[in-house]
């Protein structure tokens, strides 16, 4: 179960790597961004496609290595910061019109509450 969840976490994470990385724009409207800059540009395809692309890397290393506990301690933190990040986010800026956000919210919780499952279910 373990691998299995992580190799979906990791595809998912590949999936919306690439997908910011080769449409920035595309992708960054989802959530409502304006990209006005190349500057900002490049930074959305660094932070949201690249860094991604390189959680999904380590996944899979940490899969081939049999590292599955590194890799379910890592998406709990992770995910759980998002949600923290997140929640914080909707309070602060008036969460219930924000369609994206709680979907993103939904999937962050999710994860992070299977990543923990996961973690302690191995011990």
């Amino acid at each position: 179960m373990q691998r299995v969840f992580l190799l979906l976490q990791a595809m998912i994470l590949l999936a919306f790597g690439l997908a910011y990385l080769l449409r920035p724009h595309e992708m960054a409207n989802l959530s409502g961004m304006l990209l006005m800059q190349a500057a900002a540009i490049s930074d959305v395809r660094a932070y949201y496609g690249a860094l991604q692309m390189g959680l999904a890397a380590y996944l899979v290393l940490a899969l081939a290595q049999r590292l599955e506990r590194a890799a379910l301690l890592l998406l709990l933190v992770l995910y759980s910061a998002l949600v923290l990040g997140r929640l914080a986010g909707l309070w602060l800026d008036g969460g219930l019109q924000q369609t994206f956000n709680l979907y993103a919210l939904l999937f962050e919780l999710v994860s992070a509450g299977l990543a923990g499952y996961l973690l302690r279910r191995g011990a």
